[in-house]
């Protein structure tokens, strides 16, 4: 054998020896092409929850009927929704976050998984002990536990394969996130902002949960995984270099160490630029005079680099945030005309009660405005430095502590809380599931003890005055223009995920527990009531060619903590309680999945 021919043999092996070798990108994209399955929490790697099923249209919803229910055995707020891939179901539970394999052919269980955790976590979990769902990929169920245990589970089995801590109880770390996989790596977060936590994401290996990087959302340079020269921000009308130590700068002292920016909410990820997209929580404390300047980079759109984590782009909405307006609802990832022109952009429902619509490419801001008209806190956004105008009577840091300022719009629960919008790739709009709360909030001085809580306010919540008289909206929105099209008021929040799908229909759940199916324009199609109130996201697929719709019911979150936890007095529950009192009326505690179907012809 002649030398190169012997040469070109070994280069395989040379190349092997020469570096690590790149793991296997996971299969959850390709399984999301297939609208068969619902093989991610959101539907795709655009967070747009949109499905291509139609059997189930606009013409015969009508006629859904229960196909068969499963209960979790768990009672308290279920978030969240199963995955459907191929023939198996997989569910999961509010804590102790059980996780079932339900076959579809029979509704068998062929495995369930129970960690044991430590019921301490309980108490420092701001708000309720929820989960927003597992992950799946390559025969793979990740799960990650309120103790801040990321778990992979065999799907076949539900054998533990790895677990890895990503964060420390002790003082206040928890997760309710999902895990969101792309490509190779697992993409985790951390709660906790209520306890004075440093907000982070954390990328790590699919195959043995090991860490790739860490990014951080208060502190230094290093820490935060940015580039002071080539990390951009949207800033008098143009982008900019974020500049050296852009967080340390916003913080006194060393209050970023406790700087809250927490990352609990739900992620996206762009191939074509390989950015994963998300945002972070409220500083801490709730009491703003504690904590002068920006604060960056709490509430904050982070665009960063899936391999590396570095910060592409930053934009923070509510700089120096007097009102917890957690900037962690989803980003939906659009291709769309804005002002005439194509845009790659990025479309955000932010708890402060506006929509913001950018170029996620480069970050540059396109549109923000209100999605909902009673918001008051600030008149609108300056397009040129991107920053909201407060409304002095509403600032609760130019009032100071101890003073109760009344009549914020909207309340510390946000127009949007966590519960994700849908974007139909039919029709272009955004059909987004809304709080119409308002409150009152009156700040106090606090100091910080490790895995106590550090709020430093209290608040009253109810429903927006002058309006309907009810706590909810579920709206169709234009991102493009920044107006709302339609809105179907609602008497408490809609707190569910929605769903729109090829057939024409918009489904979406209710406090009360009616799961409802609305067309384009708003008109109620059919609804059921399920067995405890909606606060999981609505999904569908097809088996044996059949299209099905499922949804979790069981009462709690936020909104619904005092049934969940039993509590009774109006400000306990960070005001949640007392505004929506009169939840006990309509609804109890359950833990259920129902399925929808429509009747064999």
């Amino acid at each position: 054998m002649s030398f190169p021919t012997r040469l070109i043999r070994w280069l395989p092996c040379l190349a092997l020896l020469a570096g690590p070798v790149l793991a296997a990108n996971s299969d959850v994209e390709q399984l999301t092409k297939d609208p068969k399955n619902w093989a991610m929490q959101s539907g795709n790697f655009a967070n747009h929850r949109y499905s291509e099923l139609k059997q189930i249209n606009s013409k015969n919803a009508k006629n859904l009927q229960v196909a068969w229910t499963f209960s979790t055995g768990v009672l308290r707020g279920h978030e969240g929704g199963p995955l459907v891939v191929g023939d198996t179901m997989y569910i999961h539970s509010p804590f102790p976050n059980k996780v079932f394999a339900i076959a579809l052919e029979d509704q068998a269980i062929r495995w369930k998984y129970e960690p044991k955790q430590d019921p301490t976590v309980i108490p420092v979990m701001c708000c309720d002990t929820v989960n927003r769902g597992v992950a799946y990929a390559n025969g793979k169920i990740f799960l990650q536990q309120a103790d801040t245990t990321l778990v992979a589970l065999d799907a076949k089995t539900g054998a533990e394969l790895w677990k890895v801590k990503v964060g420390d109880p002790k003082i206040g770390e928890t997760t309710t996130n999902t895990p969101h996989v792309f490509k190779d790596k697992i993409i985790t977060g951390i709660s906790g902002g209520e306890f004075g936590v440093r907000g982070r994401i954390t990328a790590h290996d699919m195959n043995t949960g090991k860490v790739v990087w860490k990014a951080y959302s208060t502190g230094p340079d290093n820490e935060l995984l940015v580039d002071p020269a080539k990390t951009m921000t949207w800033t008098d009308g143009k982008m900019a270099p974020i500049g050296p130590d852009s967080s340390l700068k916003s913080w006194q002292g060393d209050q970023w160490k406790l700087g809250g920016g927490t990352t609990w909410g739900w992620y996206s990820y762009d191939p074509a630029t390989n950015l994963v997209y998300y945002g972070t929580g409220n500083p801490s404390t709730w009491n703003p005079r504690q904590r002068p300047g920006d604060n960056k980079w709490s509430m904050t759109i982070f665009a960063r680099d899936l391999d590396t984590g570095q910060a592409k782009w930053v934009y923070q909405m509510t700089p120096h945030d007097e009102w917890d307006y957690d900037g962690v609802n989803e980003m939906i990832l659009v291709d769309m005309k804005v002002k005439g022109k194509d845009r790659k952009a990025l479309v955000h429902f932010d708890r402060n009660g506006f929509a913001y619509t950018l170029d996620r490419v480069s970050g540059e801001l396109l549109v923000a405005e209100k999605f909902d008209p009673k918001v008051n806190w600030a008149t609108h956004i300056d397009m040129k430095s991107g920053r909201p105008q407060v409304v002095a009577k509403y600032s609760t840091d130019k009032n100071g502590p101890d003073f109760n300022s009344k009549g914020i719009c909207p309340s510390a629960l946000g127009t949007k809380d966590q519960q994700p919008a849908t974007y139909s790739r039919k029709t272009g709009l955004f059909y987004v599931p809304t709080n119409h709360v308002c409150m009152d909030y009156e700040p106090f001085q606090i100091e910080y003890t490790a895995g106590q809580p550090y709020v430093g306010s209290t608040l009253s919540m109810y429903a927006a005055p002058g309006s309907h008289g009810g706590l909810g909206n579920f709206i169709a929105f234009d991102a493009s223009t920044g107006k709302i099209v339609w809105s179907k008021p609602e008497k408490f929040s809609v707190w569910s995920g929605a769903l729109s799908t090829a057939g024409d229909v918009v489904f979406y759940g209710t406090l009360e527990g009616h799961i409802k199916a609305v067309d384009h324009n708003g008109k109620e199609l059919w609804k059921f009531k399920t067995p405890s109130g909606i606060i999981g996201n609505v999904h569908t697929w097809e088996y044996k060619g059949k299209q099905y719709i499922g949804v979790l019911s069981g009462i709690g979150g936020w909104a619904g903590i005092g049934l969940a936890a039993g509590l009774t007095k109006g400000t306990e529950g960070l005001g949640a309680v007392g505004g929506y009192k009169d939840l006990a009326k309509y609804t109890e505690l359950g833990g259920v999945l129902t399925v929808f179907a429509l009747p064999d012809r």
